[in-house]
């Protein structure tokens, strides 16, 4: 008979028989597996981190992507733009991030991180047990190494990744010092959406330095790498205060702050700093950056600030001075406004410090958001016809190459001048012609007719090679595209290049290159290719110091005008009562401080332009459409020329006016003229005035030869020959030319008789009875010229006629028009209207006792 089974046999019986007391050598075996457990996994980490490679990020000395933030001349951040992966991002090294952000950022994130190898086991211990205890995770193990890591090189949250994550963590902990990664940490983790290292935060949300944090902005700040969206300030304080408080109280338990210290922190209410308007001198910032600045230099000289313009700049410190730019930003945007009525749709404005081409403010339309107006076009740099404001260089080259003077006079008549096309007649803006007028008065007030006269004078081509030694590079067409009339703006010029031109004039014809760049600090290789933030950036109102930068070199200047002559046209812009025929007392150009000025406006009325200087600054202004589309009559002077008022009133606030140097004596002199010749003043000369002239043609100034002083039969006004002398008396007359005679006629000019009383015998050596010229004295075809060409145009059905015209001497009574071998007779004012013919024509002029001028052919199409 069998025993019975014991009670604990069965599964039950050897799962107890386990617990039976083993031999030493079982135990000793089943400690070593146990350590083998324990520590394999820790031996598989290790020999995964040596197999593990180096970030790239880590193994490049100094290669940080950052982005390029941008002062003013004061030192006054304009904007920020953000590093090639569109975040905004300033590397800070660890010794100037000050200690207040490195102890808020080890209590929150990994109080044991001057232990640990890069992995905390006691963390994992501490995370596993409470996911236990609670079925859910309740703090994370991850170590700022491991935190590194993941920012470097991402994985999926998987065991997988996780172990990824820390053999990457242990390999940088074997490879870089604990101040290394924590340096690494600072500038690579995100600390808000769009916000790379703590000194990009720091400088966003409270505009300071990291260094000069408080506790309680650098516990806050601390916070956000745990979640950089959730805690966002701009969508709301309240969950950053709270976990800011966590973070301070952890503070307090590992004593990296004190009783006192966190409790004012605690105090303390989460104050960000204010965004600013978000303008910071777009157009300008995009300018340097793309090197569009570039445009008008001499291609083979030394362009400064270009450079930083390719994107190579963590910082740039810029030229312009923000205050002046805001306020001229403002002034823009309210002419705009104030011209909407009129078609206008736009300006542009530049300001230039003389003595250094340093731009001080730069708006390239008014408002760059301004879908409608096409605010994004940059005006200042838009290539746009600049009108009359080419006429003060085409009068100083004339002074410099044809011995011109303020004084020369010129031919405001009917004019007119082949170009390949037919005929050209300059017409002046008041619709009238002035007859002789000074040089001075032509420019001044802006006559048409004696510029594009002189500019005939000197040729087209000297004209455009004096324009392109003065920057005006975009005239880069054939002297023949433009003709004469390039002395009225007949091309397109950048506002820029213009501005520069008058600063020229105002440095006494030294030419500098424009500058927009005071100094840069050079980007590591991979913050460079710099991109604008869609956003708007945060602006300072207090000055920041910039970074420590190379400063922009400024190559010497170079002499374009004659100095002498340069002053005597600045004397001319700046002489208010020269313009009076034109623009009147009060005009836009009164100003309640010396300035020199002139305006233009383009064909159709579709650019307005204002440009002019003091002693230290200049003042570009253009007002127009981006389009193209013309403006309701708007003129330079009412249009450009109120914002050009306001600009140089700004800017006379930051550089406060003062007269003008005095003309230097040993190269000027101020004379005495006749007032209509311009010349020496005889007896004859009723009126006379002062002249600025070189000292060489002051000296060679010739007597006036436009008056004369002739006797008259006082009975009915004619010249006088033998008759009685109490029937006799002296006048003064005027005195013309052939090309000035006929207007002198129409317009009822005091000229002498031509003819003798028939109350008294005749004049001796002169028949007065034929009103004959004198011997040998030439007759011409004033119009059309020679080589000229007319279309008719079949759509209109009126007549189509052109109007001869022909140049006589004094005392010629009746001439011929000789057409196609036909006599036709004229008098005075020896015009007659011709209707057009088809076919090649032939022309002349004769007159009794007068020689025949040339001959001249013409077509008509």
């Amino acid at each position: 008979m069998r025993a019975p089974s014991p009670p604990w046999t069965g599964r039950a019986g050897r799962w107890l028989a386990r617990l039976r007391p083993r031999s030493p050598r079982s135990l000793r075996r089943a400690a070593r597996l146990a350590l083998a457990a324990a520590v394999a996994p820790w031996l598989l980490l290790a020999v995964v981190a040596a197999l593990t490679p180096l970030p790239p990020e880590l193994r490049a000395t100094e290669d940080h992507a950052v982005s390029t933030v941008l002062y003013d001349r004061h030192g006054t951040v304009l904007r920020e733009l953000r590093a090639g992966d569109g975040a905004r991002a300033r590397w800070l090294p660890l010794a100037e991030a000050g200690d207040r952000i490195q102890r808020a950022l080890l209590a929150a994130e990994d109080r044991r991180f001057s232990l640990h190898p890069g992995v905390d086991p006691v963390a994992i211990a501490r995370a596993v047990g409470q996911l236990a205890a609670e079925r859910r995770v309740v703090s994370g193990a991850s170590t700022i190494t491991q935190q590194l890591a993941r920012t470097l090189v991402p994985r999926p949250r998987t065991a997988r990744g996780k172990l990824g994550e820390m053999a990457l963590a242990l390999r940088i902990e074997a490879s870089l010092s604990k101040r290394e990664i924590l340096e690494q940490y600072l500038n690579r983790v995100a600390f808000g959406p769009g916000l790379r290292g703590v000194e990009a935060a720091s400088r966003f949300y409270f505009d300071k330095p990291t260094a000069d944090l408080s506790l309680a902005e650098a516990a806050a700040l601390a916070s956000m790498p745990r979640g950089p969206a959730l805690y966002d300030p701009r969508r709301g304080t309240g969950p950053l205060e709270r976990r800011r408080n966590r973070v301070l109280d952890r503070m307090l338990a590992a004593g990296l702050a004190g009783e006192a210290e966190v409790a004012r922190a605690r105090a303390e209410p989460i104050a960000l700093a204010p965004r600013g308007s978000g303008l910071g001198a777009p157009h300008l910032v995009r300018a340097v950056l793309g090197g569009a600045l570039d445009g008008g230099a001499d291609p083979g000289a030394e362009r400064p600030g270009a450079e930083p313009s390719r994107g190579r700049a963590s910082a740039i410190t810029l030229t312009i001075d923000r205050g002046l730019q805001r306020e001229i930003e403002v002034l823009a945007q309210q002419t705009v406004r104030g011209l909407s009525d009129r078609d206008v749709g736009a300006a542009a404005v530049v300001v230039l410090e003389n003595a250094t081409g340093e731009i001080l403010a730069y708006v390239g339309s008014h408002d760059i958001d301004d879908a409608a107006g096409l605010g994004h076009n940059d005006g200042v740099l838009a290539l746009r016809q600049p009108g009359s404001a080419l006429k003060p260089f085409v009068y100083e080259l004339a002074m410099e190459r044809l011995g011109f003077t303020a004084a020369t006079v010129l031919p405001d008549v009917e004019l007119s001048f082949p170009t390949p096309d037919g005929s050209y007649a300059p017409r002046n803006y008041d619709g009238r012609f002035h007859g002789p007028v000074r040089l001075r008065d032509a420019l001044a007030s802006s006559y048409n007719v004696p510029a594009v006269w002189t500019a005939a004078a000197l040729g087209p081509e000297r004209v455009l090679d004096r324009l392109r030694e003065l920057g005006l590079r975009s005239l880069d067409g054939a002297p023949s595209r433009y003709g004469v009339a390039i002395a009225l703006g007949d091309g397109e010029v950048r506002l820029l290049d213009l501005a520069n031109a008058y600063a020229t004039l105002a440095r006494g014809g030294l030419y500098l290159p424009v500058r927009a760049v005071r100094a840069w600090t050079d980007a590591p290789p991979a913050a460079r290719g710099v991109e604008e933030a869609p956003a708007a950036p945060r602006e300072v109102s207090a000055p920041v110091e910039p970074p420590a930068a190379r400063a922009s070199s400024t190559p010497p200047a170079a002499r374009v005008l004659d100095a002498a002559r340069a002053r005597v046209v600045v004397d001319i812009l700046a002489d208010d009562k020269a313009r009076l025929a034109s623009f009147g007392e009060g005009s836009a150009l009164d100003l309640p401080f010396p300035v020199a000025a002139k305006t233009g406006t383009s064909k159709g009325f579709r650019d307005n332009i204002a440009v002019g200087f003091t002693p230290d600054v200049t003042v570009a202004v253009w007002v127009g459409n981006f389009d193209g589309s013309p403006m309701g009559g708007i003129s330079g002077i009412t249009g450009a020329g109120p914002l050009f008022r306001d600009a140089m009133l700004a800017a006379a606030r930051v550089r406060p006016p003062r007269p003008f140097d005095p003309p230097d004596p040993d190269q000027l002199a101020e004379v005495e003229v006749c007032s209509l010749s311009g010349m020496r003043p005889t007896a004859a000369c009723p009126h006379r005035r002062r002249e600025l002239l070189p000292r060489g043609d002051a000296a060679a100034i010739a007597p006036c030869d436009m008056h004369e002083a002739v006797r008259v039969d006082r009975r009915n006004g004619l010249r006088a020959g033998a008759c009685p002398e109490a029937a006799v008396e002296e006048r003064v007359f005027e005195r013309y030319d052939a090309e000035l005679t006929a207007w002198a006629r129409a317009a009822g000019r005091p000229v002498a008789p031509d003819e003798a009383s028939p109350l008294c015998g005749a004049l001796p050596g002169r028949d007065g009875a034929s009103g004959a010229a004198a011997p040998g004295a030439p007759v011409r075809v004033a119009y059309p010229p020679d080589g000229a060409r007319f279309v008719l145009d079949p759509s209109v059905n009126s007549l189509q006629a052109i109007r001869l015209r022909a140049d006589v001497p004094p005392g010629v009574r009746r001439a011929r028009f000789v057409l196609d071998g036909r006599p036709i007779e004229v008098g005075p004012p020896f015009a007659l209207d011709w209707p057009l013919v088809a076919g090649a024509h032939r022309l002349r002029v004769e007159a009794d006792g007068a020689s025949a001028g040339e001959e001249i052919a013409f077509s008509v199409e």
